[in-house]
């Protein structure tokens, strides 16, 4: 497995497209310079001992030994020794509500940038969970299967949003009964759901699914997350405006709290309403302490091997080449004829 050290030191890579244009911009301004002084062929003829070519070779040298510093800054290391690592969690199967009604904003900055944050927060909390997400709206599909690797479960809770349902709803019985089949067949690792929605346009079997799904051990828990009070919709095509119904009319999305609390009771599970604070999550992590851990195994990298030092010996040759390269012909090689 490859990884840096200092990922930090990667963005001075954003730097040197502006080192470029300045060696040009400085290249522009001497030539003109020079014709000042007269025509070029016939300057050329004057100084057969300069090579511009070499010139450029130099600066070039100079370019990709500051790409390799970089690197070298940034520490590369190859995983050398993998090893099993036994982990104390449960199995936790998270669903999201994408439909277009969490882009309302009565939450900061809206409903599913919100959510997103929550989640996030809870999957670096449960690390030595086992992990799925669902997405659902008018459909549920799962975005991420159960897996140990908590940090690719952040990585595809970034990439969420509302494109990834085409189905307008509120399916939560049917992001039950996905989550239900994502979980695996071992039976001591204690199961559990969280479910993030505002709960509107609710279709109606959600109570009988999540009362099911107790009778089978799984724990259903309900986030909900907007306001009753309501907010409107952005458009999916221009945040700046609202979505209208067919009157024409201002579409209103309000948290529906007495459906996701009665979601949460039938799924024997807790509902928390989440606001701008961190009360909500903190609610739910005590809820899911409280659960039987099972045993699980995965492999991990425990040793890296820098490669600190092959990036400084590389960065050392190309400096010690730059450094025998004149910038005019060399006497003891005038017979060689590389730079033309």
């Amino acid at each position: 497995m490859f990884r840096f050290g200092n990922p930090e030191y990667l963005w001075l890579f954003f730097t040197m497209p502006l080192l470029v244009a300045i060696y040009i911009y400085l290249n522009i301004r001497k030539r003109k310079d020079v014709q000042k002084m007269g025509i070029l062929s016939t300057l050329k003829m004057m100084m057969p001992e300069l090579s511009l070519k070499r010139s450029y070779l130099k600066f070039w040298l100079i370019f990709v030994a500051l790409c390799v510093g970089i690197l070298m800054i940034a520490r590369p290391q190859f995983g050398t020794k993998v090893e099993t690592v036994e982990k104390e969690g449960i199995e936790l199967v998270i669903a999201i509500d994408v439909s277009n009604s969490m882009l309302a904003r009565d939450v900061s900055p809206d409903r599913l940038t919100r959510a997103k944050q929550i989640l996030s927060r809870l999957i670096d909390v449960r690390k030595n969970d086992k992990v799925a997400l669902i997405v659902f709206a008018g459909e549920a599909y799962v975005q991420m299967p159960l897996t140990s690797d908590t940090q690719s479960a952040k990585i595809f809770l970034n990439t969420i949003d509302p494109s990834l349902v085409p189905v307008q709803g509120t399916a939560i019985g049917q992001a039950i009964s996905l989550g239900m089949s994502s979980f695996s067949s071992d039976e001591e690792s204690s199961k559990a759901m969280v479910i993030i929605t505002d709960g509107e346009d609710h279709e109606g079997n959600a109570t009988t699914v999540a009362a099911e799904a107790a009778k089978e051990g799984v724990m259903i828990n309900v986030v909900g997350i907007g306001s009753p009070d309501g907010s409107p919709v952005p458009s999916t095509e221009n945040g700046s405006n609202f979505m209208a119904d067919n009157e024409g009319n201002v579409v209103v999305s309000r948290l529906n709290e007495q459906m996701n609390t009665e979601i949460a009771r039938s799924g024997e599970g807790l509902y928390v309403h989440a606001d701008n604070s961190n009360s909500a999550i903190r609610a739910l992590e005590a809820q899911l302490d409280e659960l039987e851990t099972g045993k699980s195994t995965s492999l991990s990298y425990s040793e890296y091997d820098e490669k600190f030092p092959l990036m400084a010996w590389i960065l050392l040759v190309i400096l010690f080449i730059e450094i025998l390269i004149y910038d005019k012909k060399n006497r003891l090689f005038r017979n060689v004829r590389l730079f033309k």
